[in-house]
């Protein structure tokens, strides 16, 4: 469904805000059409050009206590974004904000989907030549029922219908072997519930190891937010030290140094397909609106991406299609 009114970004939010994001968010507007209205102090705002703005006296700093700062804070970027997306004024959020706020602010402000037990973060992970691999939970519950991984997987698996264009995703449950009997007494329990399961137009793998995240075997992988965060945090490090590496390489001998003017653009295109800006954010999956949750350390154009991709997301409704799906299976 089209856009019925405007995405709003915390500008507020992010390691360098306000100028990166409200310059994202200028390069969205202007460069993709997409309606977008900044949230935030006004005189901290600055070459907004002519973006409207949500006042918001307030912001909750990166290292605040999540759910005491959103109940307190009521005047932040944050929760005045998530009530602009509750109230029809905004039709999703982002923010490259404190994550657990972000999190807090669209549960309390934009309500849970019924039947929806716990939300969900889904990122991205890229897969060289092929099509992303959706990971979640990624950081939002760090304790698990093994019944809600089977939620987690239905919510994964419209996000990589709508979002990557996957007609019957194979969903996978991170273990440590492939066997059934594999993993720790609570992968061994959520295994059981996934595969009693009913799925529609999933197909459920079974166990998946580490090593699948980021290979074209496996469309949605599921895991506590706990294990999520840190396979996804790990795999951050990695791949920024590897790139960082071959790069050093490179530039080491002359010899070197023109081999890489030659694969220049075959090394930019795979610095591109690796670096966290092109993917512009994940998503919280469970609630009554499109919340995108950025990188901490976003630019421009990782902002510029998010908004893309929350316009993406509202004009596949995939809230109304997640509401669908936890529906049949309630």
């Amino acid at each position: 469904m089209p856009l019925s009114s405007p995405i709003a970004v915390d500008a507020m939010g992010g390691d360098k805000a306000p100028e990166e994001i409200v310059a994202g968010a200028r390069q969205a507007s202007e460069n993709h059409g997409i309606p977008v209205v900044l949230v935030g102090h006004p005189d901290k705002i600055q070459d907004h050009g002519d973006l409207e703005i949500i006042p918001a006296l307030e912001s909750i700093a990166m290292d605040a206590e999540p759910g005491s700062s959103v109940r307190k804070m009521k005047d932040s970027s944050l929760v005045r974004a998530a009530e602009a997306v509750r109230d029809g004024k905004a039709s999703a959020m982002v923010s490259a904000g404190n994550t657990g706020a972000t999190m807090a602010s669209a549960l309390l402000r934009m309500g849970r989907i019924k039947g929806v037990a716990r939300p969900a973060i889904a990122t991205l992970l890229p897969t060289p030549g092929s099509t992303s691999t959706v990971f979640l939970d990624a950081g939002a519950n760090a304790e698990c029922r093994p019944e809600w991984l089977v939620q987690f997987g239905k919510m994964g698996s419209v996000f990589a219908q709508h979002r990557l264009g996957i007609s019957e995703p194979r969903i996978g449950l991170l273990s440590i072997g492939e066997e059934p009997g594999k993993g720790s007494p609570f992968v061994k329990e959520a295994y059981e519930e996934m595969s009693k399961a009913s799925w529609s137009d999933e197909i459920f793998l079974g166990n998946v190891e580490g090593r699948d995240l980021m290979s074209d075997e496996v469309d949605v992988v599921v895991t506590d937010g706990f294990t999520g965060n840190v396979a996804l945090k790990t795999l951050e490090g990695s791949l920024k030290t590897l790139m960082m590496a071959l790069f050093t390489a490179l530039g080491e001998r002359p010899e070197a140094a023109k081999a890489a003017e030659v694969l220049s653009p075959e090394l930019g295109e795979l610095y591109n397909v690796f670096h966290p800006d092109s993917y512009g954010g994940a998503m919280l999956l469970g609630v009554k609106g499109v919340c995108i949750i950025s990188h901490g350390s976003s630019t421009a154009l990782a902002i510029e991406n998010a908004i893309k991709v929350a316009s993406e997301m509202v004009e596949s409704d995939v809230v109304g299609n997640i509401t669908s799906a936890v529906s049949e299976e309630s």
